[in-house]
């Protein structure tokens, strides 16, 4: 490998570790804000860092002192020039993995149990319109000894194409008296799901409707 190579090389892995420590600055100071993600934006006259939060308000702030604050912090810590924060409204936090794994940890933390919080975070993604969704907590959720348990609902491509394509999926954890809970949520987008791929609900009722349509044309044609 030339010096030129390895120069490019290590260039793309710093702009890479920045922008993992840029996603672990934000989800920090915006976990109120219900924090979804984050795009950065390069351009000539500075950086435009767009931030997908469920609650906007939370993070302008009253007349845009949380904006200005997180903008100072920005710019001291990673040393962007004229570093820009754009916050967007998540349109549907139950759709979004990262939301939802913060929402199960805050709500496990106030004492709710970690099955009751689970489960009611399946029945909202659900009914939000996901494909499928399936999230794990791992810990000692029992006694001394640490394990896992599952909820799952609909379908959740594991691997391949589809999976990649139509599953987010994100990680958290929360602290409690009895240790350390870890939270996994994964989401499967129904329409990010391949043209090709049916869920087999949705199958079933295509035939339903097929064959009350042609009960109906036969109906018709026996009657002329």
């Amino acid at each position: 490998m030339s010096a030129k190579q390895r120069t490019t090389v290590k260039s793309i892995l710093n702009t890479s570790q920045t922008y993992s420590d840029l996603d672990e600055f934000f989800e920090k100071e915006l976990r109120d804000a219900g924090y979804g993600g984050l795009e950065v934006q390069k351009s000539p006259v500075g950086t435009t860092l767009k931030v997908y939060v469920a609650r906007p308000g939370l993070a302008i702030g009253r007349r845009g002192t949380g904006i200005k604050d997180l903008t100072d912090k920005v710019a001291a810590k990673f040393n962007f020039p004229n570093p820009q924060i754009a916050v967007t409204e998540v349109e549907n936090p139950e759709l979004n993995s990262r939301i939802m794994a913060a929402r199960i940890a805050q709500i496990v933390s106030r004492g709710t149990a970690f099955r009751r919080a689970a489960q009611w975070s399946v029945n909202n993604v659900m009914n939000a319109g996901a494909a499928g969704v399936e999230i794990s907590v791992a810990g000692k959720l029992r006694s001394d000894r640490s394990h896992g348990e599952k909820y799952r609902a609909g379908i959740v491509p594991k691997s391949g194409d589809t999976a990649e394509r139509s599953v987010t999926q994100a990680t958290t954890d929360v602290l409690l008296k009895l240790g350390l809970y870890g939270i996994k949520v994964k989401i499967a987008h129904k329409d990010a799901l391949p043209p090709d791929f049916r869920l087999k609900e949705d199958a079933i009722e295509e035939e339903k409707k097929e064959d009350a349509t042609a009960q109906t044309e036969g109906t018709e044609e026996a009657g002329r």
